[in-house]
This record gives C-alpha cells, structure tokens and sequence, in this order.
C-alpha cells in the first residue's frame, strides 16, 4: 500500500490556508500527511492552528540571519531533515534564494493572488481593481529561481464588480484560496500532478495552460 507524503507548510502569518489544508488532510489521509509546520515568525497564528492539530511546529527567526543565503540554509536543512515530499508555500513572505529554489525544484508550490503572468509581487488586489480589471483570481505555480513566474498549474477566476474594494477582492479570492489549494496538494499526492522539462504536467500531460477550478460546482474544467 502506498504511504501518504509528506508535506510542510511554510507561513510567516494566520494560516488561513494551513487551515483549510489542515481541514482537508483530515478527509485524505492516506494521501498525505503534514509532517511540520514553519514559520520566520514567532508570533505567527498559523503556529497555533498547527499545534492544534498535534502538528510539529518550527519557527526560525529570519531577523536573527546575516543574510538570506544563511537563513535559506538553515530553513532547507530542517526540511531536508525530515524527508519531505512536497513544500507547500502559504503566505510565506520570503523571497527565496536561487539555491533553495533549485534544491527543491519540482517538489514546491506557491499561491499567488492573481492571474499570473499579471501582477507579480504584492499588492494585487489594489493594482487589479486600478486597471478596472473585470476579473481576478489566483494561481497556484511551482516555485523556480524566477520569482512567481514558475508554471502554472491552476487558476481561479472571481468577477470584479464596480462596488468591490480591495478587501472585498481580497475575501473573495481567499475563499478560492481554499478550496483551490488543497485540490493541487492531493493532486501532487496521488501523483496526478510532476513537474517535468521546467513544465507542469496533470495525468502524464504536459500543461499547455493551467487548469482552472470551476467556482460553481468545485472542479476543474
């Protein structure tokens, strides 16, 4: 019988996402497991959602580096330690070293909330609704050195109506947020989902655009 893989789950802040992963897990275990929990912050909430699961938790302080190269090291050698399957970033507000992306290339993934290739970076929700985008959503990507240009695996698309302001942009893509995250995970998990060639590959497929999740019924399409 094939044993569930093993994920962590970096954050530095809430954990709204660990949360909704958390929430899955327990619907597939025999797909994964979280193995450990880490944040650069020591005040993170996420920590706490953690350890109310009996999930191991770390926090390594990136203040207390001299550099991001020696953060970075430390962070990959606590990974390494635990015979990790997948890095799930979730509100990870690091940019990550060119080592550490390619010593786990193929085995991390990220969220970002746009519609990437559009805004790269922070702040999307405000440069979206400026533009008069008429709609917005995230991407769930690899990570490669490149930041938030890896391939893309999976959108979702929320409309963006005249009323909406950044915070209510910003509620209705975390909503997706959470159903689209976890779906990617159990992908990876069932091996559904690799990376291959710098590309993201769904059933032995190489993706030609991402997949998108159908904010009606939960599917993608």
């Amino acid at each position: 019988m094939k044993q569930p893989i093993q994920i962590a789950i970096l954050i530095s802040g809430s954990g709204s996402n660990l949360q909704a992963i958390i929430d899955h897990q327990k619907q597939h275990p025999q797909d994964y497991e979280i193995a450990l929990v880490i944040s650069n912050k020591a005040d993170a909430y996420g920590l706490i959602r953690a350890q109310n699961s009996c999930i191991p938790t770390e926090v390594i302080d990136h203040t207390l580096f001299k550099s991001r190269e020696s953060f970075d090291q430390t962070l990959q050698q606590t990974i390494d330690k635990r015979q990790i399957d997948l890095i799930v970033l979730a509100g990870f507000m690091r940019i990550l070293t060119p080592q550490f992306t390619q010593h786990f290339l193929g085995k991390m993934i990220n969220i970002h909330p746009s519609l990437l290739p559009k805004y790269t970076g922070l702040n999307t929700h405000q440069r979206a609704l400026e533009a008069g985008d008429t709609e917005h959503g995230l991407s769930i990507h690899f990570v490669t050195p490149e930041l938030d240009s890896g391939p893309v695996i999976l959108q979702a698309k929320v409309p963006v109506t005249p009323q909406d302001t950044e915070k209510s942009l910003k509620a209705k893509v975390h909503q997706q947020e959470h159903q689209a995250y976890p779906k990617v995970i159990e992908w990876f998990a069932v091996g559904k989902l690799s990376f291959q060639d710098n590309q993201a590959w769904f059933e032995q497929t190489p993706l030609s655009k991402p997949q998108q999740l159908n904010a009606l019924n939960d599917h993608p399409i």
